[in-house]
Parts: structure tokens; C-alpha cells; sequence
């Protein structure tokens, strides 16, 4: 068995009650994650989803005698562009090997994969969990082991007919890369904030869509418990596990489990296991396989891929500007907080709509919109931001107006509702809707002084309470239609209250 180091220096912070005192959780990710590209790993057939069973299978694929694989380059590109974004170690020579197994949608008997000698080395990726009771977030670094190309398997499917399993080999020869994590993640948040993060680099650098419910990017979690500080246990796999929820309540399951077992005398089996989301379960597949069992030997088919630093180079020159440096500078440039900047860097679609709203504009209040107002719009409308009915260009208009003082805050979240429903220029709603605040002091006097007059009790009642001063805001607001300038309502209304 292969001697697993504990990686991570800083103590860990959570335990997970039993029995017998604390304990600590270690979990390592193995994250499949599928290459984006348009042919196959080893052969010019579509990697189209969605196609009908069968259709996108070369002979390579189906294994028939006497075909040999050829790499594809452009799936070495996109693994060496990852090892990049992961600021990992990329290895100039690397070795694909055979890795013998059976499984009934495996053609050659064999998946080429990696194993001594894969594409790319040591990497981290960092995560911040929280917010805590403070509101504060914790940054973690997370060590990546390596990362391998290989080849994917077909599908079996077992609900087709009442007494035979199905196969599709679609599926079969698409280029992997698998990442491996180092055994530092302790936590269930820690490892759903690890998988996130890999997905949000993998779709900024566009070598993975990152669509789990279509099967292209899936984990496989090893879980392990021990007292805390004390030696790791025995870890058990979970398989296939295809949503970042699903990660977490796998992770707390299985822990639990074997904190159970070993609390009861037993004994912990290495093992693979399955979750199963609707009982909140783990439950065994089969023994687990260790390396040795798996017989690697350098595929005889392939040569070792070599390339040039120069490659690598030239790679890493057009690598567009990643989550965590992107965070860097709307923090540092926009003046946006840390949270501000988590949010709007989470996808590339949302970052990109942000720069576009705040292109000339104050950063914060276009951070606000787009956050609040927008976001918060799209989760209530189940829209995605691909999908948005109001532009980048439509909610930086509204911003321009509200800059200008043409309209008030209240205003502008009904020019936004307006312009969501039915389209448009919000230069143009507002002057042909008669939306424009209204800035005469005479006439918001007149209505402060109406309102002060109508209400005696309520002005003895400020006098004693200044912070009522916003009922009476409240009053002119809705007597003017909400077009009065809310600066000059508090400014007159404190002038006449002697507030």
C-alpha cells in the first residue's frame, strides 16, 4: 500500500463528536474532470454530448484488432493549461501505461491511463471557508498530488430492459484529466469549497465545462478518521459522486459511519463504496484495489510524450487572467471587499458581465447592482446569468442616471423591474415615462411643509426621537410619487424639525 503523508501543518479546527471523545476526518479527492475538446483521446471520434447511443465510436474505441491509438495534442494542451492554472509542476516527459481491469463497457480490457510518470505534478489550490459566527472567512491551502491524463470508459445502463444490461461506448476513449488532492481537506465545507474552486479554474481557463450533471467533471472521495494527531486510518472510497452537495453529505455519512464501527470494536475495511443521496447512506460495491492489483506496465502502443519548455511557455502566455489574481484586483482596483470580489469572481459569465457594468463606473456601486439587484433577481427568476434579460450595457445606463441625479434609488429599482420585463433604453423609459426625480426645492418644500403641517403629534414625537426623521421621508417620498430627491427631503425636513 502506498504510505500516505499528512501534508498539512496547521491544526485542524473541526471535530466530529462520538462516543469516545473527537475526531478527525481526513479526505483526499480524486476529481474526474473531462477534457474539452472535440475529438477523443486516442482517436478522431466526437465527443459530442447527447448523441445517440453508440454513434460517436471509432474502431479504436471499440477496440477492433490491430488499431492503435495516436494522441491528440489538443488534449495534451488542455492538461498542460490546467497544471498552469494550478501552479503546479509541469513534467516535460511523461509515461501513459496500461491499466488492466475488466469491466463490460471497457473494450480493450485495459483503460491507458498514467501512473509513475503522469503530466503533471505537485500543485495547490487555495479556498476560503466560512463566514464564521464573525462573518470572517478562512483561507485554506489545498495540495494537489498530481494530475493524469486517461481514457474513459463507456456507460452501462441497467434500466433499459428487465433482464440485460445495456452499453454505450460514446463515452468510451474521451480524454480525462485526473486530479488528485493531497490527504489535507478535513472537513465536509472544505472539500465542497475545494470542488468549487477547481470547477470555477478549469471553466476559466475553458479546459473542463465543469457540468456534473451531465457526467464531465465527477469525484471520487476517500475518507478516513482518526483521534485527533494520531495515525490515518483506514480509508474507504466513494465512487462517482456527481454533485458538490452530494460531496459533502457523503463525506459526513461515511465518517460517521466509520466512527461507528470502530467505536463498536470493528474494524474499518478498505473498501469502494457507493453513496446513496435519497437515504443519506453509504453502502459497499467491492473490496478496494490497490495499485499492484491494477498490473501497470508502459502502454507498447505509445511512445512517452515529451514536449519543450518552449511549449509550456507559449501555453502559459495566452492563459487568460484566473479566479484568484481577478479577485486580487477588484479588490485592490474597484475597492470592492473580499466578499464582494468571492461573489463576482465565482464564474467567468458573472465576472465578465461585472467588468462590462463597471467599465468607467464607480466599482462599488456597479458591484452592488450586479450583486444584489441583478443576482438576486435571476436566483428569484431561476435565470442563469447567460440567460439574463437585462444587459450589461441596459444596468450600467441605470447607474449613469442615478450618478447624474436624473433618478433616486427607488426610482431606479423601478426603471430595473421595468426594463427586466419589457426591454429597452432606460434613458429612454425615463424620459418618456416622466421617471426623472424631482430636484425643485420649491416644490419638494411645499410637500415637506404639507406633510410637517398634517401631522402635529408626529412632529412633537421627532423632536424626542430625531431617528423618526425617516417616517416623515417616507411621507413626502410617497406624496411626490418617490420622484423627490431623497437628499433634499432629509436635508429640509431636518432644517424645519430643528433637528
Amino acid at each position: 500500500m502506498t504510505q500516505i503523508i499528512d501534508t498539512r501543518i496547521a491544526e485542524p479546527k473541526r471535530f466530529i463528536p462520538g462516543a469516545t471523545g473527537d475526531w478527525e476526518v481526513i479526505i483526499g479527492l480524486e476529481v474526474h474532470a473531462q477534457v474539452s475538446s472535440n475529438s477523443k483521446l486516442f482517436s478522431g471520434a466526437s465527443t459530442k454530448f447527447g448523441a445517440p447511443a453508440n454513434s460517436n465510436v471509432s474502431l479504436v474505441d471499440a477496440a477492433m484488432p490491430g488499431m492503435l491509438p495516436v494522441i491528440n495534442e489538443e488534449c495534451v494542451a488542455q492538461a498542460v493549461r490546467t497544471g498552469l492554472g494550478l501552479k503546479a509542476q509541469i513534467n516535460l516527459r511523461s509515461v501513459f501505461d496500461r491499466k488492466n481491469y475488466f469491466y463490460p463497457d471497457l473494450p480493450q480490457g485495459y483503460q491507458i491511463s498514467q501512473f509513475k510518470n503522469p503530466i503533471i505534478g505537485e500543485g495547490t489550490i487555495k479556498i476560503e471557508v466560512g463566514p464564521d459566527k464573525q462573518g470572517d472567512f478562512e483561507e485554506v491551502e489545498i495540495g494537489v498530488e498530481r494530475l493524469h491524463l486517461e481514457q474513459d470508459a463507456g456507460k452501462s445502463m441497467h434500466d433499459q430492459h428487465p433482464l440485460m444490461s445495456f452499453v454505450d461506448l460514446n463515452r468510451t476513449g474521451i480524454a480525462l484529466m485526473e486530479i488528485v488532492s493531497k490527504p489535507d481537506i478535513r472537513s465536509s465545507e472544505e472539500a465542497r469549497a475545494y470542488v468549487t474552486k477547481l470547477r470555477t479554474i478549469l471553466r476559466y481557463l475553458g479546459t473542463c465545462d465543469g457540468n456534473m450533471e451531465q457526467g464531465s467533471l465527477r469525484a471520487d472521495v476517500n475518507v478516513s478518521v482518526r483521534k485527533p494527531g494520531g495515525e490515518f486510518g483506514t480509508r474507504c472510497e466513494i465512487k462517482n459522486v456527481n454533485s458538490i452537495r452530494f460531496v459533502g453529505q457523503a463525506i459526513e455519512a461515511e465518517a460517521r459511519r466509520q466512527i461507528a464501527v470502530i467505536e463498536d470494536g470493528g474494524v474499518i475495511d478498505q473498501e469502494t463504496r457507493l453513496f446513496d443521496p435519497a437515504k443519506g447512506e453509504t453502502r459497499s460495491m467491492r473490496s478496494k484495489e490497490d495499485a499492484h492489483d491494477y498490473r501497470y506496465f508502459p502502454d507498447p502502443d505509445l511512445l512517452p510524450l515529451e514536449f519543450t519548455q518552449e511549449y509550456v511557455d507559449d501555453l502559459a502566455s495566452h492563459l487568460p487572467e484566473l479566479p484568484d489574481d481577478k479577485h486580487d484586483r477588484l479588490r485592490d482596483e474597484m475597492g470592492l471587499s473580499a466578499y464582494d470580489a468571492s461573489i463576482l469572481v465565482s464564474t467567468k459569465s458573472i465576472a465578465d458581465f461585472y467588468e462590462q457594468v463597471a467599465a468607467g463606473r464607480d466599482g462599488k456601486l456597479a458591484a452592488n447592482w450586479v450583486i444584489n439587484n441583478l443576482l438576486g433577481k435571476l436566483k428569484e427568476e431561476d435565470h442563469t446569468i447567460k440567460d439574463s434579460p437585462i444587459t450589461p450595457e441596459q444596468i450600467g445606463a441605470i447607474i449613469d442616471l442615478i450618478t447624474a441625479n436624473t433618478i433616486s434609488g427607488q426610482i431606479a429599482k423601478d426603471l430595473f423591474e421595468i426594463v427586466w420585463t419589457e426591454g429597452g433604453d432606460p434613458v429612454a423609459i425615463v424620459e418618456e415615462r416622466g421617471m426623472k426625480q424631482v430636484t425643485d426645492t420649491g416644490a419638494i418644500e411645499a410637500a415637506v411643509d404639507e406633510i410637517i403641517a398634517a401631522n402635529p403629534d408626529k412632529v412633537a414625537e421627532v423632536r424626542e426621537k430625531p431617528k423618526m426623521v425617516g417616517w416623515f421621508v417616507g411621507q413626502v417620498m410617497k406624496a411626490t410619487g418617490g420622484k423627490a430627491s431623497p437628499q433634499m427631503v432629509n436635508q429640509l425636513l431636518r432644517e424645519k424639525l430643528g433637528l
